[in-house]
């Protein structure tokens, strides 16, 4: 009842502002945008626009003492549109019904004037949304968009200075957790949303949006901040004119090059874990074309999957390669030493395919031991899949016994990594075998992501096969020699460390000493274990 109320009352406020004012904002908004330049006001002049010198005129030296106010968007960020971070709260922490609904409004949010724009977005994106879903896409999801748009020079001159503030109209709870944990904001001030029990009703709270050179004023009083950054419009001028020195940062310095772009080896903490289903910045048009995209998208991951699971393996793999799947494989299938034991495949784990695309690639049948793997997963699994239970003795029996039987793979991460990082492996599979082939697997997707630390993980293979090119790279690497093997006389953890670092080379990759753990501490707030009926242990998630 009170959603509705709540939904009445705004939409007889929208309908009174579009009545009222729709004609004489759709002017200016055209107007802006130059299809009326002969009668631009002096406000709108050219002149206007570049009154304050670009941030790359801004010198770095002896800044540590220095105050900086900046807005994200605009201030800190490549592009000034906030559309795409709303259309990922919206579809990565609402749905994709609400998604399409805030892409079908576009068009009408482009007529509109910044602070009626600015609430409409919100109040789409927000409106029954739950707190702690906002909450782990911010956490796990935006940090990864706004490290990838981060303008570099106003980044540097951002690490230089001692104290940071931003003033911010979008909503706080979207950038107030970025700035603080990677870019070591002291204080982030931004719109409060109004909510109900644990919900957002996407009502802004009072005193309503943020006016920035308002709310700078108020938090400084009489004292002026040493550095303002903004970007070229108007609105960001009052901003940034209330500083010692103001500059803008513009979406244009990149054009000739790459220089504003920022690289990975600069982001000021690393990026190992992130959640979410998008693998793209959802821009408009980017987000027009996935929805366009979504029917053909599941019909070829069906076809895909069921080509695979019932087809032979050389007709799977030449229909794969022909519906566009690109894969690539380096290296042959190892030779046998003669032993009774299959040969044990140690991988790096990136989606849960790794093992069906391993064993298409070879043209054999092979066993995957898993730490978790959902219900669906494991009846369509064109290979034998076998549990674990994270019982160091009892998965050591379980291991032998199916090397006993056959070739063997496991992914001795525990968990998938979708950046350019290996996480700490477990040494249990160098106790097993001696014949031992470490295996460098790589994916590389456009538009979705085949992994997930939250959502359903039934949907991993799916979202991996609706990418128009999912990527599958694989090389696997020559047989560990045995004098490198613990019946060499190598302790098990030189054994795991040895082939991370290997693995690691291949790729291009970094090792890392992170764990399962860790990767769901930070994306889920927890170790990624309930327990069971039965009072098991049982993992949530690969």
């Amino acid at each position: 009842m009170v959603f509705q109320m709540v939904l009445l009352k705004l939409a007889d406020w929208i309908l009174y502002q579009l009545l009222a004012n729709s004609c004489y904002r759709a002017v200016r908004k055209m107007r802006s945008y130059g299809l009326f330049l002969k009668n631009q006001s002096l406000k709108s002049s050219p002149q206007q626009a570049v009154s304050f010198p670009n941030v790359i005129k801004c010198g770095l030296e002896n800044r540590g003492s220095d105050t900086l106010v900046c807005d994200i968007h605009g201030g800190l960020l490549r592009t000034e549109s906030f559309f795409p971070y709303f259309m990922l709260v919206a579809f990565e922490g609402g749905s994709i019904l609400r998604a399409f609904l805030l892409l079908l409004l576009y068009p009408i949010l482009w007529v509109l004037d910044y602070e009626l724009k600015l609430r409409a977005m919100i109040f789409i994106t927000f409106c029954g949304l739950r707190l702690k879903d906002m909450d782990n896409v911010s956490r796990a999801v935006l940090p990864k968009f706004y490290l990838e748009n981060l303008h570099l020079k106003a980044f540097e001159v951002l690490a230089s200075t001692g104290s940071r503030f931003a003033f911010t109209s979008v909503p706080r709870v979207m950038v107030e957790g970025f700035l603080k944990e990677y870019l070591q904001f002291d204080n982030v001030t931004g719109t409060e949303l109004h909510t109900f029990g644990n919900y957002f009703t996407g009502l802004v709270s009072e005193p309503g949006l943020v006016s920035k050179h308002r709310a700078l004023k108020d938090y400084f009083g009489d004292k002026k901040p040493d550095i303002g950054l903004g970007s070229p419009s108007l609105y960001d001028h009052l901003f940034i004119s209330l500083c010692k020195e103001a500059y803008v940062v513009s979406s244009d310095d990149g054009k000739s090059g790459t220089s504003s772009a920022m690289p990975r080896d600069r982001y000021p903490k690393p990026l190992v874990f992130h959640d979410g289903r998008l693998a793209f910045l959802p821009t408009p048009l980017a987000t027009l074309s996935m929805f366009l995209w979504l029917p053909i998208g599941v019909f070829l991951a069906l076809f895909r999957l069921f080509a695979g699971i019932y087809l032979p393996y050389k007709l799977a793999l030449f229909l794969g390669i022909w519906s566009g799947v690109d894969l690539r494989v380096r290296g042959c299938s190892p030779s046998r030493s003669g032993h009774r034991k299959g040969i044990l495949y140690v991988c790096t784990h990136r989606t849960l395919l790794d093992p069906v695309f391993l064993s298409t690639s070879l043209g054999q049948p092979l066993t995957a031991v898993t730490y978790s793997l959902s219900k669906m997963s494991e009846v369509i699994a064109p290979i034998k899949t076998v549990r674990l239970t994270r019982e160091r003795n009892q998965d050591g029996n379980t291991m032998r016994r199916l090397l006993s039987e056959g070739d063997l793979v496991v992914c001795p991460e525990g968990t998938t990594c979708r950046e350019p990082y290996l996480l700490r492996f477990s040494s249990l599979f160098a106790e097993l075998a001696s014949d031992i082939v470490p295996v460098a697997m790589n994916t590389r997707v456009s538009m979705f992501y085949g992994t997930t630390a939250s959502g359903l993980k039934c949907l991993d293979p799916i979202f991996f096969l609706m990418n128009p090119r999912p990527s599958y790279h694989i090389q696997i690497l020559e047989k560990l020699p045995r004098e490198l093997t613990c019946d060499g006389g190598r302790s098990s953890c030189e054994v795991a460390n040895y082939i991370q670092r290997k693995l690691a080379d291949a790729l291009g990759f970094e090792c890392t000493t992170l764990t399962r753990k860790d990767k769901y501490m930070m994306l889920a707030g927890n170790e990624g274990i309930v327990q069971d009926k039965r009072k098991k242990s049982q993992s949530i998630g690969e």
